[in-house]
């Protein structure tokens, strides 16, 4: 058999190429796959079981007086005297304001006189020298004169419905009001926040329902507060729906106006727990995604819906269940349908 070989004394390119070829044949399909193996992304993934999470939600508002109450006369009427500053804690029934009171006295005096004509009346009629009909016109005046009176003298006597604190003062003494309110008086004990809750939770929410109250200005400081009523309508662009929390005051600590945060407890719910470093958000949008490995070693991009987070975890809604693996490192590389190997997390 003659050997191909060239001038120079070299393996001819058809002989070497025909080597590499038995070479490759001789190691069988094992080579290939280890090559290939080693060419896929390499990820480290976690399995997904339920654990019971405890459904505490937080929420933030601004605490308000539990009744604002605008303090003037219904007519034009000029202020005689200011019986309260801005600051004064005042009770239920005080003498606020006094107005001037010409009005009111000159119908206190017209009624005492309708009383005395309807006496003189009333005799004259019991022995026949006035008719029936006089003596029921007589009652009906003296019933106007009355309620006028009881009018003016209600708007005269200007006093607190509601046991709070002065918060303003919108006239000077000897000012005309024109109608207008002049003092403004606010109940502070109890006082109340309202919470815009999620629509999820409309179902669990229930009055009487305890809240726990913290105060940025008292940070080391916990108050009680309790659901008090709970809005009957859903905001279709927010789906949120307002719930209002009364917060005893005894000690007159909150104010109106003080930045709060509520914490609400729902129970226990079994849910998934994704690690943080798992979650994918994406770009231009709040929607977040993971990567889930398949029996096939592919992988699945997932969108997930998520809740509370707990530490280095996030709570999932919705698009994962347990049993599922995710990805939790190495997935720079990955697309939907992307085959991988599994290392161990070291």
């Amino acid at each position: 058999m003659k050997k191909m070989i060239c001038s120079s004394g070299k393996w001819s390119l058809p002989l070497l190429m025909m080597g590499v070829a038995l070479l490759m044949s001789s190691c069988g399909g094992k080579t290939t796959e280890q090559t290939v193996a080693k060419s896929l992304p390499e990820v480290i993934v976690e399995t997904m079981s339920l654990e019971a999470v405890e459904q505490t939600f937080e929420y933030t508002g601004v605490i308000k007086p539990n009744i604002i109450n605008m303090i003037g006369s219904q007519t034009s009427m000029r202020i005689e005297q200011f019986m309260v500053e801005v600051g004064d804690m005042v009770q239920k029934g005080q003498l606020l304001i006094k107005m001037e009171a010409t009005n009111y006295l000159q119908t206190k005096l017209q009624l005492e006189q309708l009383k005395t004509d309807y006496q003189r009346a009333k005799t004259l009629y019991e022995n026949g020298g006035a008719s029936k009909q006089q003596i029921d016109q007589m009652e009906t005046q003296i019933g106007v004169a009355e309620e006028s009176l009881a009018n003016l003298e209600m708007n005269t006597r200007l006093v607190s419905p509601v046991a709070g604190i002065v918060t303003r003062r919108m006239f000077d003494n000897g000012a005309l009001t024109g109608g207008q309110p002049a003092l403004e008086v606010q109940q502070i004990n109890p006082v109340k926040i309202v919470i815009n809750a999620e629509e999820g939770n409309f179902p669990a929410v229930k009055v009487g329902m305890p809240a726990q109250v913290r105060l940025d200005i008292y940070p080391e400081q916990v108050f009680t507060g309790k659901v008090s009523l709970i809005y009957p309508t859903i905001n279709q662009v927010s789906h949120t729906f307002e719930v209002e929390i009364k917060i005893d005051n005894g000690n007159l600590k909150i104010r109106p106006g003080m930045f709060a945060r509520v914490s609400l407890n729902y129970g226990v719910k079994d849910r998934v727990m994704v690690p943080d470093r798992a979650v994918i958000k994406q770009s231009g949008t709040n929607d977040r995604y993971v990567f889930t490995h398949n029996p096939d070693s592919t992988v699945s991009y997932k969108k997930i819906t998520l809740g509370q987070r707990k530490t280095n975890h996030y709570e999932v809604l919705s698009g994962l269940e347990g049993g599922e693996q995710v990805v939790v490192a190495g997935q720079s590389r990955l697309v939907d349908g992307t085959k991988v190997t599994i290392k161990s997390d070291e």
